[in-house]
Order: C-alpha cells, then sequence, then structure tokens
C-alpha cells in the first residue's frame, strides 16, 4: 500500500512501517541520543555504528524526505549551507557551474569564497532566460545550479528547458527548492539530479531548528555524497532530526495556509499607492506565472515588494508589530526582511542593484496566522 500513499499520508507516516520497528510501538520517532551503538559480535553490526554516519531517528527523517521529493537518497545535514557545501564536493578543480544571478546571498558568499578557493569557477546569469543560459556554457561547465522561485525577486525558471540543455551539454542540474518545498514542486520529477533545502524554513516549519537536504537521484551520486558527509561531518543531530519530522508532519496543512494568506497580502499590497511593484508567483501578472504554473503545484507563500521612497521601507520595518522583522522564512510566524542588509548583504552592491535587491525593496515569509490581522498590521506600519 505504502506506494499509493497521498503526500499528505507521506508527511506523516513516510511509506509506512516505522511504528512497527519502534520500541514499545510508540507513535512518535524516538530520539536516539546516543553517539554510538554496541556491535553484537567481531564483524557484526545492528546496521547503525556511529551517529555521525547514521543514526535511526535521521534515519527516518531521510526515509520521508526521500519519499516526498521521489528521490533515491536524501541526506540530513546540519544546515541548509552544509547541503550545498558537500554538494561542491562532487566538482574538481577548474570545473565551471552556471547558476541563477538571483540566488540567497548565503549561497553566492559560499561560492565566491569557499568554492573559488577550491580552485570552482562560478558565472550567474538570468535562468528565466533560456538562450542567455545556453550563451553561456563553456567547455569546462559541469552543471546548472537553479533556484525557483528565486530568492528574494521570485523570477521562475524553466526545468524542461533546463534539462534540454543539461542533456545537449552533459551537465548536472542542482536545484534549490527551498522557497515551494515538496508539497509544491518536485525538481527531480522535473529534470533536476540533486535538490537542496534549507530544512530550517519550510519544512522545520517553527523557526525553532536549523537543518539542511541534499536529495539525490541515482546510486552513484548518493555514494560520493554519502562519502563526503561521513568524511566531513556535517549530520544533522537526532534531536533536531526529530524535530524537522514533527515539523514535516504539518507541512501540507501549513502551506496551503501560508499560500492562501499570501495571496490576500499581495493582491492587498497591490492596491497600495505607496507599493510601486509586487514579486509574487501567484500573480497572473508575474512574468514566470505560466512557467510556475506548468511546473508547480502552488506558488507558495515568499513575496517581495517595493515601496516609493526609502523612509518608508524604513518605516515600515521600525513600525510592525505582529509580523517580525527578522531573516529567515518558512516557520508559521510571519517575518519581514530587509534583503540589502540582511540576506544579500555580502552581494557587492552593483549587482545588488541590478538584481533589483536596493533599498526600497521588502521582503515577506507570510506565516499561518489570521489574513486579516495582518493586513492590519502592515496597514498600520504602512501609515
Amino acid at each position: 500500500m505504502a506506494e499509493n500513499y497521498q503526500f499528505e499520508t507521506r508527511c506523516i507516516h513516510g511509506d509506512g512501517g516505522f511504528v512497527e520497528g519502534h520500541p514499545y510501538g510508540a507513535v512518535s520517532v524516538p530520539i536516539f541520543q546516543t553517539a554510538t551503538f554496541a556491535h553484537p559480535g567481531i564483524g557484526k553490526s545492528t546496521g547503525y555504528d556511529y551517529s555521525r554516519e547514521s543514526n535511526p531517528t535521521r534515519y527516518e527523517l531521510e526515509s520521508v524526505m526521500s519519499s516526498l521529493e521521489g528521490a533515491d537518497d536524501s541526506i540530513a545535514c546540519s544546515t541548509g549551507m552544509a547541503a550545498i557545501g558537500i554538494c561542491l564536493e562532487l566538482f574538481g578543480e577548474g570545473s565551471h557551474i552556471l547558476c541563477t544571478e538571483d540566488l540567497y546571498g548565503g549561497t553566492v558568499r559560499m561560492f565566491e569564497s569557499i568554492g573559488e578557493k577550491r580552485g570552482l569557477k562560478f558565472s550567474y546569469v538570468d535562468t528565466s532566460d533560456i538562450d542567455l543560459v545556453r550563451k553561456n556554457i563553456r567547455k569546462e561547465t559541469k552543471a546548472l545550479y537553479i533556484e525557483t522561485p528565486s530568492n528574494p525577486t521570485m523570477r521562475i525558471t524553466d526545468f524542461a528547458e533546463m534539462r534540454k540543455l543539461a542533456d545537449e551539454f552533459g551537465l548536472l542540474i542542482l536545484a534549490d527548492n527551498t522557497f515551494l518545498s515538496p508539497y509544491f514542486q518536485k525538481p527531480l520529477q522535473l529534470g533536476a539530479d540533486i535538490v537542496v533545502h534549507s530544512g530550517t524554513k519550510f519544512l522545520g516549519g517553527h523557526n525553532d531548528v536549523l537543518a539542511g537536504f541534499v536529495c539525490v537521484k541515482g546510486k552513484e551520486l548518493s555514494e560520493k555524497l554519502r562519502y563526503t558527509y561521513k568524511t566531513v561531518g556535517c549530520s544533522l543531530s537526532p534531536f533536531d532530526s526529530f524535530l524537522v519530522l514533527r515539523g514535516i508532519k504539518t507541512l501540507s496543512v501549513r502551506l496551503e495556509r501560508q499560500q492562501e494568506n499570501a495571496k490576500k497580502i499581495a493582491f492587498w499590497l497591490k492596491n497600495r499607492p505607496e507599493v510601486t511593484e509586487v514579486y509574487y508567483p501567484g500573480l497572473e501578472d508575474h512574468p514566470g506565472y505560466e512557467v510556475n504554473r506548468k511546473q508547480a503545484t502552488g506558488a507558495g507563500s515568499m513575496l517581495s515588494f517595493r515601496v516609493d521612497t526609502v523612509e518608508r521601507t524604513r518605516k515600515i520595518l521600525e513600525s510592525v508589530k505582529l509580523i517580525s522583522y527578522a531573516e529567515s522564512l518558512g516557520g508559521v510566524e510571519s517575518l519581514i526582511t530587509y534583503p540589502m542588509l540582511q540576506t544579500h548583504g555580502d552581494v557587492p552592491v552593483e549587482i545588488r542593484e541590478h538584481l533589483g535587491i536596493t533599498e526600497d525593496f521588502l521582503r515577506m515569509s507570510v506565516g499561518v496566522e489570521n489574513a486579516e490581522d495582518l493586513i492590519k498590521d502592515l496597514e498600520q506600519a504602512f501609515q
């Protein structure tokens, strides 16, 4: 029956059969808070030897993630950045990776510092423009790194078109699926080879745990990544694995409510005279609306907007009461972020301005509060 379970059921039960193996029939996943495991004899193992490499609590989380993403293997890391870090180890010196230009600033920081120090090369283009991507592929290009919707201007990249280019040039596709999660988008089914997540965000869902995931197609990639993971030691702790498992149980209901709220707020923002632009893939005038509809089942709950003056931007940040002025996203609490100072503070000014991440630009992660309460809070902040 397990393969016939729908997404919402798999969020709670995975592919089934976990409870039968839990001590005392525990319904909730036990936390195996142990660093090491005893051997039943010489050359024998229970299947677990040392928690850096594997742990029963983490294994159940990884199994659930593989089920949700349709992956052959999923690796739970200590943070989203750790997940991206082990992916870089797949590439040798001189390899070139062509990236979505509007990436999370922490990803760019890792690429430009740690990646380049290791001899990797990166370039950035608008991956929603297929012709531009083609023109920027080099003979040493090994992969396309895609974030869709992009962070924070919500550009949409067409996975089907990227897969055609990847097949033509023999490239891997790595996709950051943090913004939509596997509930709304499944990049591995759309043509990606590797999916990364900041599990801190929608998967954890409560702004109380740091986590990251690498979800992968194919045994060869899985073995390479597992070897690096074991060697580097960026594994997710048993307790944090438990917290993310608990968060995933409500993923579908949270995201439905968050998306519903985000749509209401996006329409409200469009009708505000102080707002000059709204970036939300669920709006029909969004340039990536049709592509997103084709490859995703929703637009999510991340949106950005631009206001008429810098002074108003700062007043909004200092005046919100129910909404928190904070980094991060995806939790049940609504957050508003100032990308030029926070998420993209390390990106050079000229690049930020080219992308439109300027002093009048704000990003919002919409939570599960009552939408009218959120709108009232924004309204008083605007005024």
